[in-house]
């Protein structure tokens, strides 16, 4: 008796898309799409929709090979509709869904993004120099911020500034810009940057338009553009931002990164003072940097809840017996003990099994 292979019709299987979703009217619409091909479409960086869908069909259900009913297309999107118009809607207003672990790493490297943004535009106002990319997130998780993945990194990062100087020792790196002028202008142009708090780096009053290096304020970028106009004058941007001039190095604040940054605003009646100085004490040389590093990176261990050294100590210690010991304590709920503990403990166990051996 021969066998027939049975081959399933009309199934559609879709694997390894990115599917995105529309509700409408109360009906969830889905269309799939090519993995990272639906940021490249809204972007506009990709052109051919053809490289953006798998296939121009509207479903209720992608996992399931469910397709949207006549119907509810009708009654969504009106009579008449295309379903490529349809499949174009539902790519620009739908939402693109991704699994939890794809969302986390997104989500982490735009708050990597957001934080490099606040170092590149922010200085410490005692020291004049940026802070680094840790001391950035660590102040980003004190004031408990969360990324928007709807929003731009730039945008973030300005709001993130602006919060940032309500709570710690902050501000925006100043802009360096030569500022040209006619001569019959040129005292109302020093009387506004007075006005403004701007730092006068160099004056060139020779010839018939007279000229300023001055560092200010972004903020004030743009007031200052339209003063320019107005006195018929020219501005020239020669630095986005001013760091401090010097031979420390930004990586060189890295050493002391377990100071908890919350307690800035709270133990000093001067915040901008106290962690000007301790940004100070962390300049120090590399060499010093390296062998302190490595004294104080030292592994806890939570079942001894005590330091035991570099990795290879670390490793070392779950072979003692003092380790052994507390996992023993742990199993039965109890606390562990610190080394001289656990060696009383044995040797009083020691001294319990000897004594069985004996009657009385």
């Amino acid at each position: 008796m021969s066998k027939v292979m049975q081959q399933p019709i009309g199934q559609k299987r879709l694997t390894n898309v990115a599917v995105v979703r529309l509700k409408k009217n109360g009906i969830r619409f889905e269309i799939a799409c090519y993995k990272n091909k639906v940021l490249s479409w809204r972007s506009g960086v990709e052109k051919d929709l053809d490289e953006v869908l798998q296939s121009h069909t509207v479903y209720s259900n992608v996992s399931k090979g469910i397709l949207a009913k006549s119907k509810d297309l009708e009654t969504a999107f009106g009579k008449g509709r295309d379903k490529t118009e349809i499949c174009l809607e539902i790519l620009d207003k739908g939402e693109l869904q991704i699994a939890g672990k794809e969302r986390e790493s997104q989500l982490s490297s735009q708050f990597r993004d957001i934080a490099t943004i606040v170092m590149q535009k922010t200085i410490n106002p005692e020291t004049q120099r940026p802070y680094t990319i840790s001391m950035i997130e660590r102040l980003m998780h004190e004031i408990h911020f969360a990324v928007d993945p709807n929003s731009s990194s730039k945008k973030q990062a300005l709001e993130v500034i602006r919060e940032l100087q309500k709570h710690f020792p902050i501000k925006r790196c100043p802009m360096r810009l030569q500022l040209t002028v006619p001569q019959q202008n040129f005292s109302s142009l020093i009387e506004k940057l007075n006005v403004w708090n701007a730092s006068i780096v160099s004056k060139d009053e020779s010839g018939g338009q007279p000229s300023i290096i001055c560092e200010m304020e972004p903020g004030i970028f743009r007031d200052c553009d339209a003063l320019l106009r107005n006195l018929q004058g020219r501005l020239e941007i020669l630095a986005v931002s001013m760091h401090g001039e010097g031979d420390t190095h930004v990586d060189h604040y890295d050493d002391h990164e377990h100071v908890p940054l919350s307690r800035l605003a709270k133990e000093s009646a001067d915040p901008v003072v106290e962690l000007g100085e301790r940004v100070q004490r962390q300049t120090i040389s590399v060499g010093n940097n390296s062998s302190t590093e490595r004294e104080g990176k030292q592994n806890k261990c939570s079942t001894c809840d005590a330091f035991v050294g570099d990795s290879k100590q670390y490793r070392e210690h779950f072979k003692s017996d003092w380790h052994k010991h507390n996992l023993r304590r742990k199993t039965r709920q109890l606390p562990p003990l610190s080394v001289e503990e656990c060696s009383a403990d044995v040797e009083m166990d020691d001294s319990t099994e000897d004594l069985k051996d004996y009657s009385f």
